[in-house]
């Protein structure tokens, strides 16, 4: 081998080697985003605003918590924002939330889950009630992984625009994460929150967004439920009618059916549940004060929803 041989093949090695070294010393050098926690209170069944600084090049900023990663959407140049769930089911603890730009930079920021005890309802009802017939549980397990893929789903673009609002104009008579024992049997926790609002009463859609399920369905009945992208779904249950398809969208507001009694129900009224990031919420933790201007970044997210609940209810 010549000497010139020789120093072509180091000058190619040292190329190779600082061309597989920039990535990371890009991300090193990059400036890190600042992150910023908000929520009505840290507990089970809860939304996280989470509110990311970034330099104003950054083309994406994507947030993990909880072992899953939400897209953050873009307020303003060098201004994100991601909502976050808190799973009705989450254990108490500590727990971290990281935020990457598409650059690699990164930032977390740790905080603590506190305790939170949900009410529990025994009662005793037709044993039909509990225990659908074996005949039509082929029909159940359908059901079942039709929503579960359509809730695991995230489309990648923000589909709202505006806070979100109650679909109907009464108080909340059920509580969400509500344990129901049925005859000694302990059922699921109840995931949302329920209006007791007359059959036939116009339900609105919480938000924008797009129709991936309209259909009668074994325990909800008559139910809508809207894709508002990033991963967050309504679920509107037990309606008398539905008056959207499958595949339209929707603009906040807009009527998509009437109040009813069909599906699993003794009575006429509105089941809202709401899923971000596949995790159980209460769907006022996202319409209290505060959350109203979370497109503006309030800061004070500190009040909490009781305005919409009938406090004579326990």
């Amino acid at each position: 081998m010549t000497r010139a041989n020789g120093h072509l093949r180091w000058i190619t090695v040292v190329a190779v080697l600082v061309c597989a070294a920039l990535p990371q010393l890009w991300a090193q050098s990059a400036p890190a985003p600042s992150i910023d926690l908000r929520a009505r209170t840290m507990r089970p069944g809860e939304v996280l605003l989470v509110s990311i600084a970034t330099p104003t090049d950054v083309a994406s900023v994507a947030v993990q918590s909880f072992n899953r990663t939400t897209p953050a959407y873009r307020l303003a140049d060098g201004l994100w924002n991601a909502l976050v769930g808190i799973d009705l089911d989450q254990a108490a603890g500590d727990y971290r939330v990281t935020a990457t730009t598409n650059s690699g930079a990164t930032a977390d920021k740790v905080f603590a889950v506190t305790p939170r005890t949900f009410p529990t309802r025994t009662l005793k009802v037709n044993p039909d009630f509990v225990n659908p017939p074996a005949t039509l549980m082929a029909r159940i397990e359908e059901e079942t992984r039709f929503t579960q893929t359509l809730l695991a789903t995230v489309t990648p673009q923000r589909l709202w625009s505006t806070p979100f609002k109650v679909p109907v104009p009464h108080k909340a008579n059920s509580r969400f994460g509500t344990r129901s024992v049925f005859n000694g049997e302990a059922r699921n926790p109840h995931a949302g929150t329920d209006f007791l609002s007359p059959a036939g009463t116009p339900i609105h859609a919480p938000n924008a967004g797009r129709v991936v399920a309209a259909r009668d369905l074994f325990f909800s009945g008559r139910t809508v439920i809207l894709d508002h992208g990033l991963g967050v779904f309504s679920q509107l249950a037990h309606m008398s009618r539905i008056d959207v398809a499958e595949g339209d969208v929707v603009q906040a507001g807009q009527v998509v059916g009437l109040v009813g009694a069909t599906g699993r129900v003794t009575g006429a009224h509105l089941h809202w549940g709401l899923r971000v990031g596949e995790a159980r919420v209460d769907p006022l933790s996202l319409v209290c004060p505060g959350f109203q201007d979370q497109f503006l970044n309030v800061l004070d997210v500190v009040a909490t929803a009781d305005k919409f609940f009938d406090q004579s209810v326990q």
